[in-house]
């Protein structure tokens, strides 16, 4: 069956720097190979979504184009070539590569202009999404909690597990508690990591924060972050610091401070044309500086290792969740990001 409604309703990313832009859409007549339909029931908004529509990393080529790239949903048609998912089930969508075939992404329209998708979009009620950015999950999996591990979930484990490489008793230090730096916060936890500090300049994200495992917490508008860092860990450095900011005064912080063996890990991404300036000397005996790609995360097998971890309520992911927005709403969801009033993750419900 490769049957696709005539119109879709969607946000759309018309002018960089402007609110998205809510209207219906035209469809493909057919889906091409590897592509798959998607009814979009829960999408997250990630700082990557924010950035694009910023144009932190420069002039956007692909305007209109549509957005979001963590949700879950339900398999509607499957194109040709397409095995790893069927009609009806469940799955959660993400961005990193799966399981499957990547087909081409798809082409929309709207007012007769063509409008640009990567292989996975999800702020629309249905979606064109190539077959390896779905993860099929049970029938029963709690569907605004599944939208999580498109990105939030995988990404914060993934840092700690396969970038940072936390060792029992390690101290971490977290620059940023939204929804992936909670994460990365709960997965410390998780592994014994001791100290585990948050720092951020909302008081409401951070105490969110203590709920899922930080040890501490520095509101750095109140205090110099430095100092507070250096006072917790009894003069000693860090073991690791996360950057989720993208802040070059940040990363130059978390170089400094850590230890001549330390890892610093690079989450959120500096806006084009901030660089950061460091004595690169320590590099060559052992210091670590490198950014994360998605927590170098393999969805098809982390995302069931990580549910099962949910399900036998090893996790905390509810909690997360402290907003939920309609389509119509989401221009507001992402001014509540920028301005913190929204404490967690915030989902939009399709």
């Amino acid at each position: 069956m490769n049957t696709i409604p005539e119109k879709i309703r969607a946000a759309i990313l018309v002018e960089q720097k402007k609110p998205l832009v809510i209207d219906y859409i035209d469809t493909p007549k057919e889906l091409a190979v590897g592509q798959v339909l998607v009814k979009i029931h829960f999408s997250g908004i990630c700082g990557s979504q924010l950035g694009e529509i910023d144009g932190a990393k420069g002039e956007d080529k692909y305007l209109p184009h549509l957005l979001g790239h963590e949700g879950s949903g339900t398999v509607i048609s499957i194109g040709p070539g397409v095995k790893h998912v069927k009609p009806g089930q469940k799955v959660v969508l993400h961005w990193r590569k799966g399981a499957g075939i990547e087909g081409e992404p798809p082409v929309y329209s709207w007012q007769g202009r063509r409008v640009n998708a990567g292989w996975i979009t999800t702020f629309s009620d249905y979606s064109i999404v190539s077959e390896n950015r779905l993860t099929v999950i049970d029938d029963n999996s709690d569907l605004p909690v599944a939208a999580l591990f498109g990105c939030a979930v995988t990404t914060g484990f993934g840092i700690i597990e396969n970038n940072a490489g936390v060792r029992i008793g390690e101290s971490v230090v977290v620059f940023g508690a939204g929804g992936i730096g909670l994460n990365v916060i709960q997965a410390a936890n998780m592994v014994s990591a001791n100290p585990v500090i948050a720092v951020d300049i909302y008081n409401n994200r951070l105490e969110l924060s203590k709920q899922l495992g930080a040890t501490h917490t520095i509101n750095s508008l109140d205090e110099d972050a430095g100092t507070a860092i250096t006072e917790i860990l009894k003069n000693s450095k860090a073991d690791v610091f996360i950057d989720n900011t993208g802040s070059p005064g940040i990363i130059e912080l978390g170089y400094k401070i850590t230890k001549p063996q330390g890892r610093v890990i690079l989450v959120g991404v500096p806006r084009v044309g901030n660089n950061i300036s460091i004595y690169s000397l320590p590099l060559h005996f052992g210091k670590v500086l490198t950014g994360s790609h998605g927590g170098d995360c393999q969805p098809n097998e982390d995302i069931p290792r990580l549910f099962n971890l949910y399900n036998q309520e090893k996790m905390k992911l509810k909690e997360l969740i402290t907003d939920t927005f309609s389509l119509d709403d989401i221009n507001s969801a992402i001014a509540g990001m920028r301005n913190g009033t929204i404490q967690g993750r915030c989902l939009i419900q399709l």
